[in-house]
């Protein structure tokens, strides 16, 4: 039989269970990782405005007080990294001052819907390179990280010349034409012929037997 004091104790032990439960499913459970989206490789034209974009998803709703997000850029992957764009709890992003970017480059994106896309504008074949999209969302214990590879043209391939597929494609669909055409003919021909056949050999069986008839009445 259980003491007096125990009996006082035991009933605080449930709640102290139930409420720990939740945190050690929550520490079990996949939702501890972060994904951060985000095209592998671009080609902007030398002069023009091109977007950079950077999404993520996380299984936590983002806390402005703890998030924390930064871009950064490197001329290779081995070069140091340079700091251009960051996250503020008060102003939220905020482009930092920058010799290489100056004003260019501007947020792009919505936090609301995770997405940390930024434009730069008037690229320039120096702004090649690897572009970096750091996120961190408490209590996700990954830091997310994506890079991009800008790639800088003066002037963008010519289109394809469809002249040749429209050229190949008729003449495929006119050879086709001739063949189905040419099949019909030929199995209205066979058709023909076997009508022919079959009316000839009507006449030769009503021949035999017209003569046959004859031959009966000649034999009386």
């Amino acid at each position: 039989m259980s003491s007096p004091a125990q009996e006082k104790r035991s009933p605080g032990v449930q709640p102290l269970l139930s409420a720990a439960l939740p945190l050690l499913l929550l520490s079990l459970s996949g939702c501890s990782s972060m994904d951060v989206i985000v095209t592998s490789s671009i080609n902007a034209l030398n002069g023009t405005t091109v977007k950079i974009s950077c999404l993520f998803t996380s299984c936590y709703k983002m806390d402005p007080t703890k998030f924390a997000m930064n871009w950064t850029y490197q001329e290779s992957l081995n070069d140091t990294e340079e700091m251009f764009m960051t996250y503020s709890k008060k102003k939220g992003m905020v482009p930092l001052r920058s010799d290489r970017f100056g004003e260019r480059v501007l947020f792009a994106g919505n936090l609301d819907k995770n997405d940390l896309s930024i434009t730069l504008s008037d690229v320039q074949l120096e702004d090649e390179g690897v572009y970096n999209c750091y996120v961190r969302n408490p209590p996700d214990r990954i830091q997310g990280h994506g890079f991009i590879q800008l790639n800088v043209v003066t002037e963008l391939p010519p289109p394809r010349d469809s002249t040749i597929a429209v050229a190949i494609g008729a003449s495929v669909g006119g050879a086709l034409a001739l063949l189905i055409l040419s099949m019909v003919v030929v199995k209205c021909l066979r058709r023909h012929r076997k009508q022919e056949l079959i009316s000839e050999e009507k006449m030769e069986e009503e021949g035999k037997l017209e003569a046959e008839g004859v031959a009966e009445e000649g034999t009386k």
